[in-house]
């Protein structure tokens, strides 16, 4: 069966890479350094509970929350464009 450009593991090398990117983009967004004891958006006290459970913590449970739902608006993209991709 023909299949054009693209090789036979195309499809598979393309999900694997797409995974590897999400878990790259994640790993980026860890917090790091020491824990704040104020929220660096609203300056409300962060309790000792949270700043022990999440090293590297800035953000109140509320303001990361509404980070979060900020960020799951973006889908991501596709680099690596494969045919299928490009035609929906």
């Amino acid at each position: 069966m023909a299949t054009g450009w693209a090789g036979d593991n195309a499809v598979n090398e393309q999900i694997e890479a797409t995974i590897k990117d999400g878990i790259a983009r994640a790993r980026a967004a860890l917090p790091r350094g020491p824990s704040r004891e104020r929220c660096e958006d609203c300056e409300a006290p962060i309790p000792a509970a949270r700043r022990e459970a999440v090293p590297g913590v800035r953000l109140c449970v509320a303001c990361q929350g509404a980070r979060d739902a900020e960020a799951l608006t973006f889908a991501g993209y596709n680099r690596r464009g494969s045919k299928d991709s490009q035609l929906r």
